[in-house]
């Protein structure tokens, strides 16, 4: 089976959910390429890029933003194709079809990298937003594939806010969908998507090369809190700070370590300043998968404050908190989109409503008080992952999903 995997950039450092995917198909025996729109400079998991061949395996499908180099490009490539991909380059350039996909020639450079290297059975759009290219890509360069289009977030939520009839197309014409969580699924069936074409497949971790463990208090050492996430507005971490600081002012010892760069940066630095805690809580950047891991066993508890951005923007269930549980961290969350699905209030952790600095403070007081607890609901969280988020088994389901799809005449 023949596998082309859709992706806007790769390898992404904060993406790394779907390189284990693609290792995953390629570990079971199909034949992989990858289709990207933009390389980037951090390498996550090097030894996959060469265990894999990940690097020879991807394509960039790189669209020219300056208009008269696009065009005289876009010429070159038509002249030099035409004769020998006749229909595909044609229908790239339908206007009427493929709108400004087409008129911008952007369609004719998305084929490019597919002419003459198929036929593909699977074209798998990794995300919902690259859906519709591979839609047209089947249209137009490989027309007996199938389109497999996975939804993980931002696209399902985001997305559909900004531009209600975004999918409607796809949603149409599409073959199979993946959202990563039940909660995501219901957001695509509100806009029209066919229940009969969808099946929910989280996105998985691998579990054997993380170890469960009871988390305890040296004495004298200060409760180690930690978040792993972009630094966005859904990630919440503004009530996070917040709670801590209603935990330093009542007189416990902690620390918080954040881990992630992203645009709130600045304001998160302001707010650790305003309420003096620079001495509890620590901005540490950008890390490697490995690095994460070594901060997560040296921490005590993780918290995950995820609300739904003003621009609608939500979560599909996190793999830090998936990777936190698996370690046997107590997990204190958000009753926000999936993350419900994953952790069990009162069991593996605790859920809070979305923007209550006031909860996550109680919450974390109350494990505070409460060590004892934690070990129970280390493996509580560890059993969970293992049964339904282990990335083994989701690899193997995905593999029956493109037989089962591929088998439908």
């Amino acid at each position: 089976m023949k596998v082309a995997f859709i992706v806007s950039q790769f390898p992404s450092a904060t993406e790394t959910f779907v390189q284990s995917q693609i290792v995953g198909i390629i570990e079971a025996g199909l034949e992989v390429s990858i289709f990207a729109g933009k390389a980037r400079d951090d390498l996550p998991s090097p030894e996959n890029l060469k265990k894999y061949r990940l690097r020879e395996r991807t394509r960039y499908q790189v669209v020219p933003k300056n208009k008269v180099r696009r065009f005289a490009k876009g010429l070159y490539l038509i002249l030099k194709y035409i004769l020998k991909y006749p229909v595909p380059i044609v229908r790239s350039l339908n206007v009427f079809q493929y709108g400004r996909a087409a008129s911008s020639l952007t369609l004719l450079y998305k084929i490019i990298p597919f002419l003459g290297k198929g036929p593909y059975d699977i074209i798998h759009c990794q995300f919902g937003t690259d859906g519709l290219q591979g839609l047209y890509i089947k249209q137009v360069a490989a027309p007996t594939a199938k389109v497999v289009t996975s939804f993980r977030g931002f696209d399902a939520s985001k997305m559909i806010y900004e531009c209600p009839d975004l999918y409607k197309t796809l949603f149409r014409e599409g073959d199979l969908f993946l959202p990563v969580s039940q909660s995501l699924k219901n957001l695509i069936v509100q806009q029209g998507c066919d229940e009969g074409k969808i099946v929910v497949l989280p996105s998985g971790i691998n579990c054997q090369n993380l170890t469960c463990s009871a988390k305890k208090v040296l004495q004298d050492e200060p409760i180690h809190v930690i978040t792993i996430a972009r630094l966005i507005e859904k990630k919440g971490i503004t009530y996070a700070i917040e709670a801590i600081d209603k935990i330093v002012k009542s007189g416990k010892s902690i620390r918080y370590s954040i881990i992630g760069e992203g645009e709130l940066r600045g304001d998160l630095e302001q707010l650790i300043q305003e309420r003096d805690l620079k001495e509890h809580v620590q901005l540490l950047g950008w890390k490697s998968h490995e690095e994460v891991i070594r901060l997560l066993q040296d921490a005590h508890i993780l918290i995950a404050p995820s609300v739904t951005a003003k621009d609608g923007d939500q979560e599909g269930i996190p793999n830090a908190i998936k990777e936190a549980m698996a370690l046997g961290l107590p997990v204190i969350a958000t009753q926000h989109s999936g993350i419900p699905e994953l952790v069990e209030d009162g069991v593996s952790g605790y859920l809070v409503q979305e923007r209550d600095a006031d909860a996550l403070a109680d919450r974390l007081s109350y494990l505070f008080d409460h060590p004892e607890k934690w070990a129970d609901m280390g493996r509580a969280g560890r059993a969970r992952v293992e049964t339904d988020y282990d990335i083994k088994t989701l690899n193997d389901r995905l593999v029956g999903l493109y037989g089962q799809l591929c088998a439908k005449t």
